[in-house]
């Protein structure tokens, strides 16, 4: 399970944990049944405090993503596995809105950045497994704005 923190985001360490642990889930990466890392397994491999872990976890139990097993761990509910559309739409909705707001804090405009995203989507190709890798360099799209 790979989940990468940004201090730059501005979004609480927590929350980009709960939301790249739905989008797992949505994804199917992370399948029903599928045992989560420790707390402290976790924060260290994020090096954030077990408490920051912590949080997100009972975010994702109230949510119903994933269930603690006593004595057993926390895993995937059957209830969270491929979260239902509406949610997939909001945790995408949530990364533009950021993405958008980070754009406009270094003024560039929604035309710029709509351009940007279709020439990364044209510099992606698909892997085997269903995700979507960069073929070029980013520093190519840059050089051309010079």
């Amino acid at each position: 399970m790979q989940i990468h923190i940004s201090t730059e985001d501005g979004t609480p360490i927590y929350l980009q944990i709960v939301n790249q642990i739905k989008y797992l889930v949505a994804s199917g990466r992370l399948e029903t049944g599928e045992e989560m890392p420790p707390i402290r397994v976790l924060a260290e491999r994020l090096l954030v405090t077990p408490n920051t872990v912590a949080r997100a976890y009972r975010e994702l139990e109230m949510a119903g993503v994933v269930e603690k097993r006593r004595t057993a761990g926390t895993y995937v509910s059957d209830k969270g596995s491929r979260l239902a559309q509406h949610e997939q739409w909001k945790i995408l909705t949530q990364r533009v809105d950021a993405l958008l707001a980070e754009a406009a804090q270094m003024n560039f405009g929604v035309d710029q950045v709509v351009d940007l995203v279709r020439e990364r989507s044209a510099a992606m190709r698909p892997i085997d497994d269903g995700l979507m890798r960069p073929m070029g360099d980013l520093t190519e799209s840059i050089s051309k704005e010079k």
